[in-house]
């Protein structure tokens, strides 16, 4: 099996008029948003050593957070991947006639601005990614507010390894909603 085979089974034929560029693109939207999740999932469920804690119990004592916390955090993590991979709706076939399982709506086209509003509104949420690494790469809060520091040390550039990639995301989603919106009202 070939990548391309893979990829078609995982996430449908790419719609026709859909150029390389923006494939990669709506793949690498998708890829944003890995490593925070796993970052966050490995720092806040299974107790690494990602970050700073001051109150926490001694090595070995179980997770920081338990309970609800716990699953907020995985439950974050897969809703934020599942949003991402939505981007690949944007050039997959999916994308552009409602899958034959969905009652009522199954093989008819989605209606353009059905995907693009949404899509358009992420997109200027997601931009909020960039200004508020900066702030934390300034030492503050979105409001402008002194910041505590999470990680010291070697904890730090793998925070920032995790979370630079999400600058990202907005910038890839706003790129290919406008892809999508040309390209489908041009047909």
């Amino acid at each position: 099996m070939t990548v391309s085979t893979a990829l078609t089974r995982l996430h449908g034929r790419t719609a026709p008029g859909v150029p390389r560029w923006a494939v990669r693109a709506a793949y690498a939207a998708t890829l944003t948003v890995l490593p925070s999740c796993v970052w966050r999932i490995a720092a806040f469920t299974f107790d690494a050593p990602l970050v700073e804690r001051l109150d926490a119990p001694p090595p070995g004592h179980g997770p920081v957070l338990i309970g609800d916390a716990t699953w907020y955090v995985i439950v974050l993590s897969v809703v934020s991947e599942a949003l991402a991979f939505l981007a690949v709706g944007l050039v997959a076939d999916w994308g552009e006639t409602w899958p034959r399982w969905i009652p009522r709506l199954g093989g008819r086209p989605v209606p353009t601005l059905a995907a693009v509003i949404p899509a358009g509104l992420g997109a200027a949420v997601l931009m909020v990614f960039p200004y508020s690494l900066l702030m934390a790469a300034c030492g503050r809060m979105l409001n402008g507010h002194p910041a505590t520091e999470l990680t010291h040390g070697w904890q730090t550039p793998v925070f920032w390894l995790a979370y630079l990639p999400l600058a990202a995301w907005g910038p890839l989603l706003a790129t290919l909603t406008v892809h999508y919106h040309r390209r489908r009202t041009r047909q």
